[in-house]
């Protein structure tokens, strides 16, 4: 095996056709046998044997891996991790055209710190299978629990297993999507089927019983109800109460939250004026929001309604009214204009994993001199920071942030300037 490739997978070249070869749970520098099942872009993909291992190669710590479709590279020993974690964030940089600006350390989350659980429900006779995706499938690995997982989170599944089997939905599949918040476990069940009377008060009894600060369920029509609150469903978000959305999108880990504030608060201007404008793209419920405002007005813009709705709440409730305007707008759909950008000297976003790449054409078309980027995506990240680049700006920092442990997956905060 030659490398490791962006997806985890080890990477090698057919010594006849030249075609590059994928094989999961390999290693640069082993010698395999492989098997060729599928073709895979211009290259083909397979399984392996393992003849000759690396000495990178570690003991994986869970016993679910290979498995289930949740971490990619658990065999990979700790030094080699952290350099291939890195060089993923080096190497999309370098795409862009800035290959000269040193990284800063990788901020790392610990096993047992991801504070967020999306889990596949799918009954099957005898009980109902929870659990995580095959690597690449569509069938559901039944775990008992996680390393990567905060404890609370993980003890959760064998209940919420034995609760699933006594319920009447879901009737063939669905989702449970757990968020850690400061209150206490906040559970999203996606169904196929409305929950019967006696279903919402095993749901009740449960969140009881497990401390569930909230459950609601939402079936195949998108319309949510709570059946069980049992007090607000908050978390502080830069000292700042605030009531995310059922399922709503969280940071994975506290760790990884306070590594992306930090970084994003150094990245702003060292002189700011006192009345600087700062506008805040993709902003969720406000995990940067209430931490910007502390160096100016803040314009936060997110296309989920019950986020922004969110924000503004916790704005409200806060003090922020006057330093925190929110507005519910599709980004991807509506980008904010040149005209729209103008009023900014910071343009803070935090995209998807699919990147912004049509309100990046408007950023590098504006008037704006400072970008600060918050990436889950290096491949989407290079592509963005590719159209900054074409526009003049410089990298000042990029700071690694693992807080997608043993995956594929890097959260970033880039600087640029112009």
């Amino acid at each position: 095996m030659e490398r490791l490739g962006a997806e985890g997978d080890g990477v090698a070249v057919h010594p006849e056709s030249g075609a590059a070869l994928f094989l999961p749970f390999t290693l640069p520098g082993e010698r395999v046998l492989a098997t060729m099942t599928h073709k895979r872009g211009d290259g083909w993909a397979g399984i392996a044997q393992v003849l000759e291992p690396s000495p990178a190669r570690a003991e994986a710590p869970c016993p679910h891996f290979t498995a289930c479709g949740g971490c990619t590279v658990q065999h990979l020993d700790d030094g080699a991790y952290v350099a291939w974690k890195t060089g993923l964030l080096a190497a999309s940089l370098a795409r862009a055209g800035f290959g000269d600006v040193p990284l800063a350390p990788m901020v790392r989350t610990q096993p047992g710190g991801r504070r967020r659980m999306d889990l596949a429900l799918r009954r099957v006779p005898g009980g109902v299978v929870v659990g995580l995706h095959a690597p690449r499938s569509e069938r559901v690995i039944d775990i008992g629990g996680c390393a990567v997982l905060a404890p609370a989170l993980s003890a959760l599944i064998p209940a919420l297993r034995a609760l699933l089997r006594t319920l009447a939905t879901p009737r063939r599949e669905g989702s449970a999507v757990v968020n850690l918040l400061d209150a206490g476990p906040d559970l999203l069940l996606r169904t196929d089927a409305e929950p019967t009377m006696p279903d919402r008060k095993r749901l009740a009894d449960f969140a009881h019983a497990h401390g569930l600060s909230r459950i609601t369920v939402e079936v195949g029509n998108g319309k949510m109800e709570p059946v069980a609150v049992l007090r607000p469903a908050e978390t502080s978000m830069a000292g700042v109460d605030v009531v995310p959305p059922p399922g709503g999108f969280l940071q994975a880990s506290a760790e990884g939250e306070a590594a992306i504030v930090a970084a994003v608060l150094g990245g702003l201007p060292e002189k700011m004026p006192a009345r600087a404008r700062i506008a805040e793209l993709y902003a969720g419920s406000g995990t940067l929001t209430f931490a910007l405002a502390r160096h100016g007005r803040v314009s936060a813009y997110e296309g989920d309604a019950a986020a922004i709705a969110g924000l503004r709440q916790a704005a409200g409730r806060g003090g922020l009214g006057g330093k925190v305007e929110g507005a519910a707008r599709d980004l991807a759909r509506q980008p904010l204009t040149e005209a729209g950008l103008a009023p900014f000297a910071v343009v803070v976003l935090d995209p998807p994993h699919a990147g912004a790449l049509a309100q990046m054409a408007r950023l590098a078309a504006s008037a704006v001199k400072r970008v600060i980027y918050v990436s889950c995506n290096p491949v989407a990240l290079g592509r963005d920071a590719a159209m900054l680049r074409g526009a003049g700006f410089k990298l000042l920092s990029a700071t690694p942030i693992d807080q997608f442990l043993w995956s594929a997956r890097l959260e970033s905060v880039c600087v640029f300037s112009r």
